[in-house]
């Protein structure tokens, strides 16, 4: 059976069509975000769910628990000015891992390997900051 072959003008518009219209997909304005959408700010840097979350006077510190993993995150409460902050997380019977400097919103994260382990935590902000037992045994 001889196939027939299509007519040039359909072959035509068969390619330039999906072209054209990613060419003028890419020549409209961006409106931005769109109503409801997140920030980028409000997802977490760290895995795993929320375990504790500490506050003291200029800011808090944030704890993640994963099935492996414990994270840690010192957040300013007024982001905007560089200042000294830090953060730390040791298992126990490990060694700290710290992220100290200038840092205008946070700290971190830090992520220690905590599985059947205890951690300990701290978190400071200009100065002030806060500490934690072993939690999370």
């Amino acid at each position: 059976m001889p196939s027939h072959p299509a007519p040039p003008g359909r072959t035509v518009a068969r390619v330039l069509l999906p072209v054209l219209a990613a060419a003028l997909l890419l020549a409209l304005p961006f409106p931005g975000p769109l109503p409801g959408a997140g920030t980028a700010e409000a997802a977490s840097v760290c895995q795993g769910r929320p375990t504790r979350t500490i506050a003291f006077a200029t800011g808090e510190l944030r704890i993640y628990r994963s099935r492996h993993y414990a994270c840690a995150v010192t957040v300013a409460k007024r982001p905007g000015t560089r200042r000294p902050m830090t953060v730390s997380l040791q298992p126990r019977g490990g060694r700290a891992a710290v992220r100290a400097g200038r840092f205008d919103r946070q700290s971190g994260p830090v992520t220690v390997h905590s599985l059947n382990r205890c951690v300990r935590a701290t978190g400071s902000v200009a100065g002030r900051g806060t500490a934690t037992g072993w939690i999370l045994c």
